[in-house]
């Protein structure tokens, strides 16, 4: 049923949740594991100065948060992929789906409603609307996420 499974990660607790349902898909149906970090250059456009140590000290911890997925996929038998990319969040994340053929995503959200929702917006949810493979969203709420 599921060849290759998306987990876009950030690193926060919210996407290790993610993290965790994946691993066990993909371990379930035998797929391969992609773990994708974006860094979302979007947020970035705007500065005058310094940018380039925002964007490549994020760039890092991309390369962090893939690896810890890595080594946890790894650790429960399961084919692992990683990528770094830049870009704008969700975009990146319905390109990737397209480009290697994902057929299942599995991702995070923070449980935000109201005014906070609104306000930040939800990468989840435009890539609910937007990709063209199934999405599983897991979420975390708030409250867990700043402990």
């Amino acid at each position: 049923m599921y060849d290759n499974i998306l987990v876009p990660t950030d690193g926060s607790a919210a996407s290790e949740g993610a993290v965790d349902h994946a691993i066990e898909l993909a371990k379930q149906y035998d797929a391969t594991l992609h773990a994708l970090y974006v860094v979302d250059t979007g947020a970035y456009s705007s500065m005058e100065v310094g940018s380039d140590i925002v964007i490549e000290a994020l760039q890092e911890e991309g390369n962090q948060a893939v690896d810890r997925v890595a080594n946890r996929a790894e650790d429960a038998g399961v084919a692992v992929e990683t990528s770094v990319r830049t870009g704008i969040a969700h975009r990146s994340i319905v390109e990737y789906v397209s480009e290697e053929e994902i057929d299942l995503v599995v991702m995070g959200t923070h449980g935000r409603t109201g005014v906070g929702r609104f306000l930040l917006g939800s990468v989840a949810e435009k890539v609910v609307r937007t990709a063209d493979a199934p999405v599983m969203t897991v979420r975390t709420d708030e409250e867990e996420t700043e402990e």
